[in-house]
C-alpha cells in the first residue's frame, strides 16, 4: 500500500510538472510567432489599465499589453536558462567523465580549476564577467553557462566514478573498447538517471539567475525585456498597478515550479530504485 502511494505521488508530481511546463513552453513557442498585441508598441490611451478581456494582464505605464510582454519575456528567460543548462551540462558532464574515469593527475588538475570557479559566488562571478564582456542575453547565457559547469562536473564525476569498475565496463575493456567508447557509449547512458534531476534543478536556478541579472538591467535593452526586467519595471508601480508585478513574478514562479515538479518526480523515482 505504501509503495503504491509512493508511485502515485511520484507519478502525480511528474505528470503535473510535465503538464505545467509543457503548457508554458507551448505558450512561449506560440508567442515567438504571434502575440495579441505588439509587445513594444506604446498606446496613448489605456495606460495602467487593470486586467480585462481585452488585456488579460492589463497594461503598463506606456499602454503596452502586459500579457504580450510577459510571453515574450518568458521566451527570453527560457532561452537563456536552457542555453545555460546546455553549456553547463555538456561541459560539466565532459569534465566529470574525464575526472571520474581517469582519476589521478587529470582529476587533480580539472577539479582544482573546478574548485577555483566554485570559490566565487556564482551570481557575483557572472556579474563581473558581464561587466567586463558587455551585457545582453547571449553574453549572459554564455557567462551563466560557464558558471554552472562546476556543479554538473561534480555530479558527473561521482556518477562516472561509481561506474568505473562495474562489470559491464570491465567487459568492454576486455573486448578492446577504447576510453572514448567506454565513456560515451557504455557509461554515459547509465549516468542519465543521476544527471536528469540535476538538470531540472539547474534550470530552476538558471531562471532565477537570469531573472536577477535582467532585474539589474544586464540582459537586453528596453523595450525588449525578460521577466526579471519586467519585474524591475513593475516595482515602482506596486501600489498603482500590482497586476504588473504579479504577472511577471507569477511567470517566473510557474517556470520554476513546473520544472521543479518534474525534478521531484525524477528524484523520487531514483530514490525508490536505490532503496
Amino acid at each position: 500500500m505504501n509503495g503504491t502511494r509512493r508511485i502515485l505521488r511520484r507519478s502525480g508530481f511528474f505528470a503535473a510538472g510535465c503538464i505545467l511546463t509543457g503548457a508554458l513552453l507551448a505558450l512561449i513557442l506560440v508567442g515567438a510567432l504571434w502575440t495579441p498585441y505588439d509587445p513594444t508598441a506604446m498606446m496613448a490611451g489605456g495606460k495602467l489599465d487593470p486586467p480585462s478581456l481585452a488585456h488579460l494582464f492589463g497594461t503598463d505605464q506606456f499602454g503596452r499589453d502586459i500579457f504580450s510582454r510577459v510571453v515574450k519575456g518568458a521566451g527570453v528567460t527560457a532561452l537563456v536558462a536552457g542555453g545555460t543548462i546546455l553549456i553547463g551540462g555538456v561541459c560539466g558532464t565532459l569534465v566529470g567523465a574525464l575526472t571520474g574515469y581517469f582519476g589521478g593527475a587529470v582529476d587533480e588538475l580539472l577539479m582544482r580549476v573546478n574548485d577555483t570557479i566554485t570559490a566565487f559566488p556564482s551570481i557575483l562571478l557572472a556579474l563581473v564577467c558581464v561587466t567586463v564582456f558587455g551585457s545582453g542575453k547571449y553574453q549572459v547565457l554564455l557567462v551563466l553557462g560557464v558558471v554552472f559547469i562546476p556543479s554538473y562536473a561534480r555530479i558527473a564525476r561521482t556518477a562516472f566514478r561509481s561506474l568505473r569498475d562495474a562489470n559491464f565496463v570491465q567487459s568492454a575493456r576486455l573486448m578492446g573498447a577504447g576510453p572514448a567508447r567506454i565513456l560515451f557509449v557504455h557509461m554515459l547512458p547509465n549516468t542519465v538517471p543521476m544527471l536528469l534531476p540535476a538538470v531540472t534543478i539547474g534550470f530552476a536556478n538558471a531562471v532565477l539567475a537570469e531573472a536577477s541579472m535582467s532585474f539589474l538591467g544586464l540582459c537586453g535593452q528596453p523595450p525588449d525585456a525578460s521577466l526579471g526586467a519586467l519585474l524591475s519595471e513593475a516595482q515602482g508601480m506596486l501600489a498603482t498597478a500590482p497586476w504588473y508585478a504579479l504577472s511577471a513574478g507569477g511567470a517566473i514562479v510557474a517556470l520554476i515550479f513546473g520544472v521543479g515538479l518534474i525534478g521531484e518526480g525524477l528524484q523520487s523515482g531514483r530514490g525508490e530504485r536505490n532503496a
